[in-house]
């Protein structure tokens, strides 16, 4: 590794730490020439997986974009950033852990709605309403009262 500093092609590595759940490397760096530290972070290259949408189009997963949809089931409500990030972070783990490089939006709009369920219920029922669809206050109404069975079954 060079140093960013008099670009010395000999550095050691004084401190490794993991974080983000094992998929990043902090690395403390010590330059032999110079003498000055730095930071080194090494992220593992996962293969991309692509998400089929209900017109049969493809894209890339985008964790951005499946965070901004949970931000907005989840505005003025009692759930932090950080939670967010966990569970779309939850979720990013369980699709490149399970293997498949291609998988339908509908399979990741159930994984956010059990998890919703969970985090906060009234961010349940937003995420859910948009992704199901909801055409009429009886749509609404048969998922309230789907979650109120759920709960007194608890």
């Amino acid at each position: 590794m060079k140093c960013p500093f008099c670009n010395h092609e000999d550095t050691k590595v004084i401190d490794s730490r993991s974080q983000e759940e094992n998929s990043v490397i902090r690395r403390r760096r010590l330059c032999d020439k110079c003498g000055k530290r730095f930071t080194t972070y090494e992220r593992i290259d996962a293969i991309p997986v692509t998400v089929i949408k209900k017109d049969s189009t493809r894209e890339l997963f985008d964790k951005i974009k499946l965070l901004n949809g949970i931000m907005k089931s989840c505005y003025k409500r009692p759930v932090s950033v950080h939670q967010m990030e966990l569970l779309v972070e939850d979720i990013e783990t369980t699709l490149v852990g399970s293997g498949e490089r291609e998988i339908e939006s509908q399979k990741i709009g159930d994984m956010v709605i059990e998890r919703l369920k969970d985090l906060d219920e009234v961010s349940y029922v937003r995420f859910a309403s948009v992704y199901r669809q909801f055409t009429d206050i009886d749509k609404f109404r048969e998922e309230l009262d789907k979650m109120a069975k759920e709960k007194s079954n608890e």
